[in-house]
């Protein structure tokens, strides 16, 4: 594998601290404390790039909250200087990681992402059910060749183990400089127990969960030799037409999470069933012949849309809020059979908000009469233009 030293000269470089600058502003730039940064921006990095040269650099403590969303769920977030430290880190690391994932790792990783997870799954799905061929000597319900073992890391990011995180990094980064910083990320969590852990919330957490994960991912593909596996985090599946194949790897995945990296199955998520059940995965529930989304991910939806129309009535926000979420929502539940759900979502949003408009539909309404008095700048739009007849 191939090493790399001196990367701490570029982590620290103004140019790609400014580069984390910006991206750690991205979608806050109206926000309070990235407004008072910004103000004095030369100086306020140069004082963090002498800290971080230095080497006298030490994050603030985490802010944590609880979320419900439906799980409960501990985020820890850190203050915005120190979110610029982890965007400078990430920005050198995780081109030279990326090159040793394999290719059905999808989270946090660029051209990647839940979508792309879920499509994939249903290729394999197809591939495994020979293009849904149905043996007739199967019960009723299990009609569909093939079956999945789906798999969950009993709390992952608390039982991270920090020793085996650093030799991992180690083993292609040989910089005892950007070494001594990612321990101190790593150490300004304190978790139940010491050398251990985790924060949900940090960028550095979601690019380093993939390094450590990395290691199952390769044991799965190089030495089980298991074709169709799926990962997205610490949720993956591996689908197969033999039922005791994929007994056998659960079997030795837990040996291998146990002894290799202190993790461990958690028994009651980590499932073999026959593929006509359908698999659940990403908030969709994926059968050979069709997907849904799961009762818990409409259940939230309308219980947030529920709080959004309380706080848009009281005055408390505004109507952008709402237009993103549905937006982003709606192009999420299109890639399921959610047809009827979508027509009353629309119906929903014209009984209440039939008079609003967003900021993001004015921007766009002046994009279109901008770029429709030059029809040749049409390509570098977005979206197509409607032509009026």
């Amino acid at each position: 594998m191939k090493t790399y030293h001196h990367l701490y000269s570029q982590v620290c470089s103004t140019e790609n601290l400014l580069l984390a600058f910006k991206k750690a502003r991205k979608g806050k730039t109206l926000l309070e404390y990235v407004v008072v940064f910004e103000k004095d921006l030369d100086s306020n990095l140069a004082v963090l790039r002498t800290e971080l040269l230095l080497h006298s650099y030490r994050p603030l403590p985490l802010q944590t909250f609880i979320l419900r969303d439906p799980k409960t769920r501990k985020i820890s977030v850190s203050n915005f200087r120190d979110r610029i430290v982890h965007h400078a880190i990430c920005n050198v690391l995780e081109p030279l990681f990326d090159r040793i994932f394999i290719f059905d790792s999808y989270a946090n990783r660029k051209k990647k992402g839940t979508l792309a997870a879920i499509k994939r799954l249903e290729y394999f799905i197809n591939k495994v059910g020979h293009n849904k061929t149905i043996i007739t000597k199967f019960p009723e319900k299990m009609k569909v060749r093939g079956f999945f073992l789906k798999c969950d890391i009993k709390k992952y990011f608390d039982n991270i183990n920090h020793k085996i995180m650093l030799k991992l990094i180690n083993t292609k980064v040989r910089d005892k400089e950007l070494l001594f910083l990612i321990k101190t990320i790593l150490n300004n969590y304190h978790c139940k127990e010491q050398g251990f852990g985790m924060p949900l919330g940090n960028l550095t957490s979601q690019f380093l969960a993939n390094v450590y994960l990395n290691e199952l991912d390769q044991f799965v593909k190089r030495e089980l030799k298991a074709k169709y596996y799926t990962r997205y985090v610490d949720d993956f599946v591996i689908v197969h037409n033999d039922i005791k194949t994929l007994h056998f790897y659960k079997e030795k995945i837990d040996l291998f999470l146990n002894h290799s990296l202190c993790l461990s199955l958690n028994k009651d998520k980590s499932i073999i069933q026959p593929l006509s059940r359908g698999v659940s995965f990403l908030g969709f529930r994926i059968f050979p012949y069709h997907k849904i989304l799961k009762k818990k991910s409409i259940q939230l939806f309308y219980q947030k849309i529920a709080i959004f129309n309380e706080n848009f009535q009281l005055k408390v926000i505004d109507y952008d809020p709402i237009y993103n979420y549905l937006e982003g929502w709606l192009a999420y539940s299109k890639q399921a059979n959610t047809f009827n759900i979508r027509n009353r979502i629309s119906a929903f949003l014209e009984n209440n908000f039939y008079s609003e408009i967003s900021t993001k539909e004015v921007n766009r309404s002046k994009q279109y009469f901008l770029f429709k008095q030059r029809p040749e700048l049409h390509s570098l739009l977005p979206y197509k233009p409607i032509q009026h007849q």
